[in-house]
């Protein structure tokens, strides 16, 4: 009997299986440090336990992109072993914050299955729920990815695509308990522009770049405990090994603390696309399209829908060609919603 885990193929797969992932993993300040190694971080909220309390918060949560990336990570044994590629994402939320010290872990469902016209692979809908030690969802999101049949003979079975929301509503959004910005200081989180300051439509550059490591990349997604093998083993992509998606995720969040310092928390996750291949070598750079505004409930707390697009060259501002397709130097176009203080 087989002792090794080779992955599942897309036959493996079935509407309504329930995927508990192993293997459970405590966050600590550790994971808070090489994060922000790895990455330009620089959100005031989450890099001072000062300031974090004068936001109404028992000290400063793990990065929302790192308890992201923990979850996620566990998932890939079971989801995205033998993944082509990952190809977008919808319905996420940050349900709460996670503190140094909780214990987080994954469980999936699938909700989609549709088989590719080539009959090589195939598109896995999911949806991931990451828990805390008390089993209080702190994320959720879904995402589908295109995986490998073991058996190309193999039938396909019936289509069914999730009907899912193109846009979260700010009411889908939850506003973490206790959270305020009445006393938020400028100063100190770097920039002073706030929910105010920013008109539907605005487009900003972000100016600074970041060259993709080998090492660092490979790193990083190490310590998501993400073993997909298109990350790691060239014997799977010849042309080089292909740079975890949530990587670039990362870079592009950080590198848009330069013109958008406080945009302190995301909260929600309406779509995201890895448009095309990243690898080792190519300059991250970025820009951000505000789409839409909303006031909360909580004191002096306003919600921003930014469209985040990471490219690898090419003219800012630029994403699709005139057949609707995503430019070549498009990394990633992401739409979340983020918290700002009014």
């Amino acid at each position: 009997m087989a002792k090794t885990n080779p992955g599942r193929f897309f036959e493996d797969y079935a509407i309504g299986q329930v995927l508990p992932h192993a293997v459970p993993r405590t966050v600590a300040e550790g994971e808070r440090a090489l994060y922000h190694a790895l990455y330009p971080m620089r959100h005031a909220l989450y890099s001072s336990d000062e300031f974090a309390g004068r936001c109404g918060f028992e000290g400063s949560p793990i990065d929302d992109l790192a308890a992201f990336h923990v979850v996620f990570g566990k998932t890939v044994p079971d989801v995205s072993l033998n993944a082509v590629a990952n190809l977008g994402y919808a319905e996420g939320r940050w349900l709460q914050p996670v503190y140094p010290g909780d214990t987080l872990r994954s469980v999936s469902e699938v909700i989609g299955l549709k088989q590719n016209s080539n009959g090589k692979t195939g598109v896995v809908y999911v949806r991931t729920r990451g828990l805390n030690q008390n089993d209080e969802v702190v994320i959720e999101y879904v995402r589908w990815v295109m995986v490998r049949k073991r058996d190309v003979d193999a039938p396909a079975p019936e289509t069914v695509v999730p009907d899912l929301k193109k846009v979260l509503s700010v009411e889908d959004l939850r506003i973490p308990a206790g959270l305020t910005f009445e006393d938020y200081d400028f100063v100190q989180a770097g920039e002073p522009h706030r929910w105010g300051d920013y008109e539907i439509g605005e487009k900003i550059d972000h100016v600074d770049g970041v060259t993709i490591e080998e090492a660092e990349h490979m790193m990083a997604t190490r310590l998501w405990q993400n073993t997909a093998k298109v990350h790691f083993d060239l014997t799977f992509r010849p042309d080089g090994r292909l740079i975890y998606g949530g990587h670039v995720i990362s870079m592009a969040r950080a590198l848009s603390f330069n013109g958008l310092a406080n945009a302190q928390m995301i909260v929600g996750l309406n779509g995201g696309a890895h448009a095309n291949p990243c690898f080792a070598g190519d300059t991250i750079k970025c820009w951000t399209e505000v789409l839409d505004k909303a006031e909360t409930d909580a004191p002096g707390v306003g919600a921003i829908r930014l469209r985040l697009v990471a490219t690898k060259g090419g003219e800012a501002f630029t994403l699709r060609g005139e057949d609707g397709k995503y430019l070549p130097h498009v990394l990633l176009d992401l739409d979340y919603w983020a918290l700002m203080p009014m």
